[in-house]
């Protein structure tokens, strides 16, 4: 064999061997080609490309879920809607026997107005879009609009047994808790007309919370102790089950920032039901003090602010821990009930049902800030504005 012989049959063999290396699909330890910047062509192959964002297929409508685990992700502190950004800092407290609603400055922690309202005004809720105040006129049967803007009520609309308000998540609907009626009652958000009415079996419809994807609701049965799980889109009731407690009445209710569980107040049981809405299973009792009864997420969607109306007290309940951290007593007892955070997070103010009192806590000490006297029987105050994108009702809701 000559030379040139042997010369061809190694460069044969060469490209026999690149070929393989080129062609072979199980080959994962050969090196990536170089390119003219040296080893950096190699370098960038081997970081892996970023994992995809797990998205939420929410309810039709409803507008994205920014952060699969956590579905507060819009609430940071003062974080605040264009629509609302220039409406005055107020806390809207409505007094059940007194017909009004107290007007709070919480700068100076004084009422600077008294609307005159319908008979037994049971809770304060701002409407999907931001832009209304509906005051839940339950005996009287009437919704009365405020304008947030200008804090000046509008006319009366007439709903029958309003005790509670809510909105599904893509603004389709709102939902009456027609309490005595034994109804859920699905009516246009704007002018109120009825749509749907479902015909309940429990007692004493009065609060609710949405799973994450929007597409569930889950409401708690006060007089009966029992609750339900409503289909959205269908406006159904596809689940209802007794709680584990003799003589329980559920009150408030909230979705976990992760949206795996639901807590639902009990003032009997004195403490919060948590449960797995998905499988909708029997749910367990966790104590927090007598007359468990309001549920507050903080700014950070790190704890939750539960009040126990029976002791004066609000208890800290800390979502990654899975337990209670805190529990702060008011100074002089009182009936702490419904109400809200303010837009910065430092501040939480509660009605105090049975004391003619509004409280003003710190967030940070549990220190109570003011405590203002008010009409008779203060219930579900709101404080406006919030941040958030939308509102599901209640005294404010906000994804």
């Amino acid at each position: 064999m000559n030379l040139l012989h042997r010369t061809l049959l190694a460069g044969a063999g060469l490209l026999a061997l690149a070929a393989c290396g080129t062609e072979s699909a199980k080959d994962k330890t050969r090196p990536a080609p170089e390119s003219h910047g040296g080893t950096h062509a190699a370098t960038q192959a081997a970081i892996p490309a970023p994992a995809k964002k797990k998205t939420v297929q929410g309810l039709p409508g409803m507008p994205p879920v920014l952060d699969p685990k956590d579905v507060y992700a819009a609430d940071r502190p003062n974080k605040l809607s264009p629509v609302v950004k220039d409406f005055p800092s107020r806390v809207y407290v409505p007094n059940t026997e007194s017909d009004t609603v107290s007007v709070i400055d919480p700068k100076t922690y004084e009422i600077i107005e008294t609307i005159p309202v319908g008979r037994q005004p049971q809770h304060v809720v701002p409407s999907w879009d931001l832009k209304t105040l509906w005051v839940n006129n339950n005996r009287g049967h009437t919704l009365t609009p405020i304008d947030p803007k200008t804090g000046k009520a509008g006319k009366d609309v007439e709903v029958h047994d309003p005790y509670n308000l809510y909105f599904t998540p893509n603004g389709k609907y709102a939902v009456v808790m027609a309490s005595l009626d034994r109804e859920l009652v699905f009516r246009d958000p704007h002018t109120m007309k009825r749509i749907k009415t479902e015909p309940v079996t429990c007692y004493g419809v009065n609060h609710a919370d949405f799973s994450l994807d929007g597409r569930y609701f889950i409401v708690s049965c006060e007089f009966s102790g029992e609750l339900l799980k409503v289909d959205t889109e269908r406006m159904k009731v596809v689940g209802q089950q007794k709680l584990p407690f003799d003589g329980a009445m559920p009150q408030d209710v909230k979705v976990s920032p992760d949206g795996k569980r639901f807590y639902i107040a009990d003032m009997m049981a004195d403490g919060m039901w948590v449960l797995d809405g998905d499988k909708f299973t029997e749910p367990t009792l966790l104590p927090t003090g007598k007359g468990c009864h309001g549920l507050y997420v903080s700014r950070d969607s790190r704890e939750m602010y539960v009040s126990n109306r029976g002791e004066g007290s609000v208890s800290v309940f800390d979502f990654t821990q899975n337990r209670l951290t805190k529990k702060w007593h008011l100074p002089d007892g009182g009936s702490p009930d419904m109400g809200g955070v303010s837009a910065d997070g430092k501040v939480l103010w509660l009605s105090g049902r049975y004391d003619s009192e509004v409280y003003a806590i710190d967030t940070r000490t549990g220190q109570e800030l003011a405590r203002i006297p008010v009409g008779s029987g203060p219930h579900g105050l709101a404080v406006y504005p919030q941040p958030g994108r939308y509102s599901l009702g209640h005294t404010g809701i906000f994804r």
